[in-house]
């Protein structure tokens, strides 16, 4: 099943994908965009034309699993999403993704003025790897 996972920000999203055979998530790109509504339908399109078949969205719970403010708004945006792209949209734990993708491309010794937006992606591979290495070990 082809799978898009979405890293939900306020200011930059990023976005990976995996084929049908789910072995291996890889970075799309990082759709800056503040406006919630044109961000759906930038992401809904890109499902589209990437026969994307679900919708993983990392949902950032707090470390005790409580949900704070950005679990809520993640939950509003997934539920539109799943209205506006017509996919199913699944939540996925995301937390502590960005920090283990900061630490990556430090031990990989990135350096770049695009570095916020490597990781917005990078963190986005984390997410559906995560996913699909659980679905994979749970059939």
């Amino acid at each position: 099943m082809v799978i898009l996972s979405v890293d939900y920000g306020d200011a930059r999203t990023g976005i990976a994908i995996c084929d049908s055979t789910e072995i291996l998530a890889t970075p799309v790109c990082v759709i800056k965009q503040t406006n919630k509504k044109k961000l759906i339908e930038a992401i809904s399109l890109l499902a589209k034309e990437r026969e994307a078949e679900l919708i993983v969205v990392g949902y950032p719970k707090n470390m005790d699993s409580s949900l704070g403010e950005r679990a809520e708004k993640t939950l509003a945006f997934a539920e539109k999403l799943k209205r506006v792209s017509g996919l199913t949209v699944e939540l996925w734990d995301e937390r502590l993704t960005t920090a283990v993708a900061q630490k990556n491309l430090n031990a990989a010794a990135v350096k770049s003025d695009k570095k916020k937006e490597i990781i917005d992606s990078a963190a986005a591979v984390i997410i559906l790897q995560d996913f699909i290495d659980y679905r994979r070990m749970n059939k």
